[in-house]
This record gives structure tokens, sequence and C-alpha cells, in this order.
């Protein structure tokens, strides 16, 4: 309530927008409002995707989505990537490489000796250590190296999450709702977003905690991304609760 609505309207979809561009959407399961979403895809393309889907069945294949009206070759050059398709002809139309790079992929598959069809069977966990050198091998594909990285990556691990890479938080025992808490406790949290004016912290009691910019340390910080990323585990005090407005106080300074 404290925020203008049109703003924090436009800073969650962007949120959203980054999220789903960078875990990806089963098209076969996707609601039109999250496709809306998908770099390329329009709000009126999305439906028609849908639409297409009740009208003909499930895709098997990337290369169908080119039959969607409205979805022309630009867009499907920007959305490919990032709408996957699991169970489908390609083991690689569930995974995050870019139909442009299946060529190359193909290539890594046959280079590591492992069949495509592993890649529904939950990745090759030691592909580079079947692959060797992995700039003497984008030289050979004639491909740039980071762009073979992130090919590697995923054939390793397809459809990672990307959580899984993050600590996990032990919350306290007790503190389980917002009436458990009261001022001067310690926790530990994580840090769910940063804004201009501090910091909100997850601290396990179904209701984000605010660090101040003013609390996040005991000197002057220009800016909470100095100081926090979103994901990390950080140790907060509570400094006010209010039950009422279910509104927390924390602070990253202890005694302040």
């Amino acid at each position: 309530h404290d925020l203008d609505q049109a703003e924090l309207s436009r800073t969650l979809g962007h949120v959203v927008e980054d999220v789903v561009n960078r875990v990806g959407v089963d098209v076969n399961t996707a609601s039109a409002s999250l496709l809306g979403y998908v770099s390329g895809i329009t709000p009126s393309v999305a439906k028609n995707i849908v639409a297409y889907r009740e009208e003909n069945g499930a895709f098997t294949d990337r290369r169908q989505l080119k039959k969607v009206p409205k979805l022309g070759p630009k867009a499907y050059l920007n959305a490919a990537g990032f709408l996957r398709i699991s169970g489908g002809k390609n083991p690689l139309d569930a995974t995050s490489v870019h139909p442009e790079s299946y060529e190359v992929a193909t290539s890594v598959l046959e280079r590591a000796g492992v069949a495509a069809s592993e890649l529904s069977r939950g990745g090759v966990p030691d592909i580079e250590r079947r692959l060797g050198s992995i700039s003497a091998l984008a030289s050979d594909l004639d491909c740039g190296t980071l762009t073979l990285i992130d090919i590697v990556n995923e054939l390793k691990k397809p459809g990672r999450d990307p959580r899984d890479d993050a600590p996990e938080v032990v919350f306290s025992r007790s503190a389980l709702s917002i009436d458990d808490l009261e001022p001067g406790m310690e926790l530990k949290g994580t840090v769910r977003n940063v804004v201009d004016f501090g910091a909100f912290v997850d601290v396990g009691v179904h209701q984000d905690g605010l660090v101040h910019i003013s609390k996040l340390a005991n000197h002057f910080v220009k800016h909470p991304s100095d100081v926090v990323r979103v994901g990390d585990t950080v140790k907060v005090w509570v400094e006010k609760v209010d039950r009422d407005r279910k509104k927390i106080s924390l602070t990253m300074v202890q005694g302040k």
C-alpha cells in the first residue's frame, strides 16, 4: 500500500518476464498469460498458441510453432529457445538450446559418444570429461566458446532449476508466524527482492520483512544492491513488528 501501484505492477511484470525467459516454459501446458511474458510473444500470439494447441493437440516439434497464426519468423527466432516441448520428437526441444544451435549440439553429443535420448533421462553429467578442451572443440565446430559452454551446461543437466544453486536456508523453528516475532530476535533469511529503499527478506513466517537501506550495514550505502542481491542468505534482527498491518521491520546491523 505504500508503493506506487503502477510502478509496482511494472516492476513485478519485469521480474516475471526475467524469470520466464531464464527458466523457460512448457509450450504444451503454459497458459496464454504466462506465454505472453516470453520474449517475442505478444498477448495475441500467446492466445493463438493456446488455440492452436487446443485445436491440433500438443506440440511435438518446435518447428510446429511456425504454423501458429501471427507467429512470424522473427518472433520464432526470439521465442523458440524459451518454449520447451517435453516428450517431443527431438530431445533438444526440451532444453534451452536454440534451434539455430541444434547442429552444434548434435555434434557435441556425437563427440561425447552420447545419444540424444540421454537428455530425457537427466542429461549427461560427465559430458565435459568426455569432450576434453572446450576451446579446441569450439574452434573445430566453428562456434563461439561462450556459446559452446552454454550448450554443454544445458546438455549436462537439461532444464536445470537455477534455484538448485542457492544454499538452503534453515529458518528458525521458534518463529513460524508473524505472531512469534519479537524485537531483538535473531533470524536467518533469504533476500527476495531489492528495491531503492532497502531489501525484502523472507524469514520463514509467510510475510517478508523489510530491511531499510539505513539498516543494511554500519556504513553509508548508496544503493541496496551494493550490499545484497536476490537469493542471498543473510542474518537479520527483528526491529519492529506491526501485526495488525502485517509489517516486519528488520535490521542487518546488530543493536541498530
